[in-house]
């Protein structure tokens, strides 16, 4: 009959015609108590000790560098305002999600066809991205995200959002004004106020690539009043008071005169 003994000091399994090996030592140990004699089904069992099991434990590495691959980007998230500008400190509950960055690494691009397509942008860049765009990583203590580099919407190298530069199909509208009265002259609460689809193009970005990896340029210029479809794109408040909408060019339904 072949008999099997376990050793806890050496976390070691034998069994009689099997060959010997040793297990995994690790500090945390599950142990199994042991059980008394009895009788069973009329035979005799002998007790036995208490088996100790160690279980191995995985140490998760600290990264502290990140390379984005093909024409992905990796952004050093803006913190989000903790405070009014009234100096009022905001619950986390009421802090807006930051839609902006800047770009500390870049891939080295992809191939459309035939035809190697670098990025674009630069490290130091501050950029704004789509909402809900890419996937969030902590490093080095701060939050990041990588996203396409098609996800990025438009360069801002100042503190005005009039002054950003769009990306690849991206247009810059400034909203117009809703209207405060109806028809008949009624004035409209703000809750009753129809949002706006109606702006003009400020800025337009140089065009999505074509199969072959060449530029399309938009049909829509700068100046131009546009209809564009609602609840699209990232809004923003500018320092002149009046909101600005950037969205892709597919997002414009008609040019209007």
């Amino acid at each position: 009959m072949a008999t099997t003994q376990l050793t806890s000091a050496t976390s070691s399994i034998s069994a009689k015609g099997f060959t010997s090996f040793e297990g995994l030592r690790a500090s945390n140990a599950v142990k199994i108590p042991s059980f008394s004699s009895h009788r069973r089904n009329g035979l005799f069992v002998k007790p036995h000790r208490g088996l100790v099991i160690n279980s191995a434990t995985t140490v998760t590495p600290k990264y502290t560098a990140l390379k984005p691959l093909g024409d992905r980007v990796l952004v050093k998230i803006k913190s989000a305002e903790e405070k009014t500008s009234g100096g009022i400190l905001l619950p986390t509950t009421a802090q807006s999600k930051p839609q902006g960055g800047e770009v500390v690494a870049v891939g080295a691009g992809r191939m459309i066809g035939k035809r190697s397509v670098v990025i674009s942008l630069k490290t130091g860049s501050q950029v704004v991205y789509s909402k809900y765009a890419g996937t969030e990583v902590e490093l080095n203590g701060s939050n990041h995200l990588i996203l396409k580099e098609d996800d990025i919407v438009g360069i801002l190298e100042t503190d005005d959002v009039k002054d950003l530069k769009p990306q690849n199909d991206r247009v810059l509208i400034k909203v117009s004004v809703a209207e405060e009265k109806t028809a008949g002259g009624l004035y409209l609460t703000d809750a009753s106020k129809e949002k706006p689809s109606i702006g003009t193009v400020v800025a337009v970005g140089p065009g999505s690539l074509d199969d072959e990896g060449n530029r399309k340029p938009l049909s829509i210029a700068p100046g131009n009043s546009v209809l564009y479809s609602k609840y699209a794109g990232n809004d923003f408040k500018g320092s002149d008071g009046f909101d600005y909408i950037a969205l892709r060019a597919s997002d414009v339904m008609a040019i209007l005169s």
